[in-house]
């Protein structure tokens, strides 16, 4: 089976790993060694001017909205998109309202998102869907606009730019996701970066990371509100500093086979080509999904639904209108993307997908 993500790593990783075993020291809730190491060369590596490393995309997305308050306010959002998105909205009483996607890159329509804007909304959360940067230059104009802020979901955008500005250094703060099968992988691990140099909130989050703790001077702390166990540990940012190393030649080898894809694929609604995406996932849409999928499988390609849409889902279960969404997510499929697919195995993807259309 071709396999739809796959991790890529060499023995940089695996010595890293087992350093860091020897040591003893495998985590610590104060961010010191490989995590504090790991904030610094992300920090730079997205020209953010903070960073706080998490222990998932998940964590991220819920601390960097629990800081702005967002209890009984409007979190406006697309329905498509990994459903954390949208738990982070419910986990500190927002009030998600979703918003529909541009048909080209799937992401976070501009012209639909200021229409639905209210009194009551406080934050603009656009996803970069499958690496492929929103609009930010259109949101951040509305949010100026309507004095809004904005986190943005970039689980799938490390490495992503846009107009030439790394993501990440853009939105009021970023959320970013080092899960096993993203550009950049870890067993555990996820950040958030700050566009604008904050110490008390940078503090803030450092705290709610680790239980509430804070002024910790030595053995003695205080705690002095309620916090999670959300902090990175040392084996995860062990391995995530050696792939950050690669990181550009990773993503360019993913643009290399995202082209090919474009390029040789036969379907006339697919994901397009751009030199600052950083291409997680590849989507096409099909009229005969399941039996695509079915016969996929059959031929031995690993394929993917990203995603289905939340605002249809029964605990999200809303009446707005997504004529965009609703009509991609009854149709897109994700195939395989990796630095370790072959050239052949990438030939052999195209010659399926062209023949199973």
């Amino acid at each position: 089976m071709i396999k739809l993500f796959f991790p890529a790593i060499d023995n940089s990783e695996i010595i890293s790993t087992v350093k860091t075993l020897k040591s003893g020291f495998w985590a610590s809730g104060a961010g010191v060694g490989n995590v504090k190491k790991f904030e610094n060369k992300f920090k730079k590596y997205t020209n953010a001017s903070e960073c706080v490393a998490v222990d998932s995309g998940t964590a991220a997305l819920d601390l960097a909205l629990k800081v702005l308050n967002i209890n009984k306010k409007e979190v406006l959002v697309p329905s498509l998109t990994f459903v954390s998105s949208i738990n982070a909205i419910k986990y500190n009483g927002g009030i998600p309202i979703f918003v529909d996607v541009e048909p080209d890159t799937l992401c976070m329509d501009p012209e639909d998102l200021e229409n639905k804007i209210t009194k009551k909304s406080k934050v603009i959360l656009p996803v970069h869907f499958g690496g492929y940067s929103c609009d930010m230059n259109a949101i951040k104009k509305i949010s100026k606009k309507n004095k809004l802020l904005i986190v943005e979901d970039a689980a799938h955008a490390t490495g992503s730019k846009y107009k030439n500005k790394k993501i990440g250094s853009i939105g009021d703060l970023t959320c970013f996701s080092f899960h096993p099968v993203k550009n950049l992988a870890m067993p555990k691990g996820g950040a958030i970066t700050l566009n604008y140099k904050n110490r008390n909130l940078k503090n803030k989050l450092n705290s709610l990371r680790w239980c509430g703790i804070s002024n910790r001077k030595e053995q003695f702390y205080d705690v002095t509100e309620l916090g999670y166990n959300y902090y990175m540990d040392e084996i995860s940012s062990a391995i995530g500093i050696e792939q950050l190393k690669k990181m550009n030649k990773f993503n360019t080898r993913r643009y290399e086979i995202a082209k090919k894809y474009h390029k040789e694929i036969k379907c006339l609604e697919k994901m397009p080509i751009n030199k600052e995406c950083s291409y997680h996932l590849y989507w096409i849409l099909v009229k005969n999904r399941n039996v695509f999928l079915k016969n996929m499988k059959k031929k031995g390609i690993e394929t993917g639904i990203h995603y289905l849409p939340v605002h249809k889902m029964k605990l999200y279960k809303s009446k707005t209108k997504l004529k965009v969404t609703e009509k991609v997510t009854k149709e897109i499929v994700t195939i395989p993307i990796h630095v370790k697919l072959k050239n052949s195995e990438i030939n052999y993807i195209i010659k399926t997908v062209n023949q199973l259309i």
